[in-house]
């Protein structure tokens, strides 16, 4: 007999079993991973630490003053000169360049010298020549006056006549006369170099006073003239020199709120340039006129330290404030603190503010008072010393780990 090898046969149906349920752990595993990846994935960038800006706060000291009146309006200096020549000539050097700082007396053009040395030269040469003959009356007058001492002599012995005396005298004094004449007229010539020295000194233009030159107004080659001679083609100015230690704020101030305003008041200045930069000043004079048409009065101001970023023309705002009264200990109030209004926020009608404590952010609900500038007063919720976040993201929230921005 042959034997029977059916009973080794797998069934198809159990083989084909087996074979799924691998796929299946397979696949759940996978599942898994993936999974496992993505959660700790979204894990880490949500502990992952944002960076931000914090700042300490700090309270303004108890004489700080408190704003009563904002106005704004230019820096300006004192002293600005537009540098221009006493005469109508051609422009032959010139050296002031825009930013160049300049000393009194230094040369900022040279015009054309030509005419004015010509006419002084010819100035000397007429001096000189009347000086010549005032030389040659002189030599004649000393050999009248001998003549006359002879004479006189003569007249006395009798030898001559009393004419012949009259007319050596008459000599001496004509060439007395005419030495006199003489000596008046190498005076006119000496004004007269003097007033061409001056046409030459004029040919060479020089700074009024220290400062920096902001502006260069002709070229070599160009007239220049002290009017408005010759159309466009005719310069009135060679440069323009300011006194950037003259610089001082120039506000139009309503006249409505003018009592406000008084001589030596403290001021904080914020120039649009740097708005988180403030300037203390004070007034330095209230301009006693209004103008009618935009019913204000000019106001003054001087900065208490002035500084290289201050220039001419730059729009500023200013705050007068009013010197706080002391207060007694009893009913003394702790003072606001300060603090950009970026680091402020508004959540569900509340106004909050976080905080950096232990590597997160710390929610805090404060209580505002007025603005300052770019400022808020904070009445309410933080204390001296608390690290504010003023900066970071969106969507910066409580609990949120961050790092301070070195």
């Amino acid at each position: 007999m042959s034997p029977d090898l059916s009973a080794l046969k797998i069934d198809d149906h159990a083989r084909q079993r087996r074979g799924s349920g691998w796929l299946k752990w397979f696949a759940v595993i996978l599942g898994i991973l993936v999974i496992g990846v993505g959660a700790f994935t979204a894990f880490a960038r949500k502990s992952a630490a944002v960076e931000v800006v914090a700042a300490h706060t700090s309270s303004p000291g108890q004489a700080q003053a408190s704003t009563i009146l904002n106005a704004s309006g230019y820096v300006t200096p004192r002293r600005r000169a537009t540098v221009a020549a006493k005469i109508t000539a051609r422009v032959e050097q010139i050296y002031a360049e825009e930013g160049m700082h300049v000393k009194a007396g230094q040369v900022l053009a040279v015009l054309d010298q030509s005419d004015a040395r010509v006419r002084l030269n010819s100035a000397i040469a007429d001096r000189d020549s009347t000086q010549a003959q005032l030389d040659d009356l002189q030599v004649n007058l000393k050999n009248a006056e001998i003549e006359l001492h002879r004479t006189q002599e003569l007249q006395k012995s009798g030898v001559t006549t009393q004419e012949a005396l009259d007319n050596a005298r008459t000599t001496v004094n004509s060439y007395k006369a005419r030495i006199a004449a003489t000596q008046e007229a190498v005076a006119a010539a000496q004004s007269k170099i003097k007033v061409a020295q001056q046409d030459l000194d004029n040919c060479t233009v020089v700074a009024p006073f220290d400062g920096v030159v902001v502006s260069k107004d002709a070229q070599r080659g160009e007239m220049v003239s002290p009017i408005s001679a010759g159309g466009g083609f005719t310069r009135t100015g060679i440069a323009t020199v300011v006194d950037m230690n003259s610089n001082e704020i120039e506000v139009d101030v309503n006249e409505n709120y003018i009592g406000r305003v008084y001589d030596h008041q403290p001021v904080m200045a914020t120039l649009d340039a740097y708005p988180d930069w403030q300037i203390p000043s004070h007034v330095r004079t209230v301009i006693p006129t209004a103008d009618r048409q935009k019913g204000t009065v000019k106001v003054r101001i001087s900065f208490d330290k002035l500084d290289p970023r201050i220039l001419p023309d730059m729009g500023v705002k200013v705050a007068f404030l009013e010197e706080a009264k002391p207060q007694d200990a009893k009913t003394q109030v702790k003072p606001a603190i300060l603090l950009p209004k970026d680091a402020i926020h508004d959540s569900d009608g509340s106004t909050i503010v976080y905080l950096f404590h232990d590597g997160k952010a710390e929610r805090r609900a404060v209580r505002t008072g007025g603005d300052r500038g770019d400022n808020t007063m904070i009445i309410a919720g933080l204390t001296d010393g608390d690290q504010v976040i003023v900066k970071g993201p969106a969507d910066l929230h409580d609990g949120q780990s961050v790092a301070v921005k070195q």
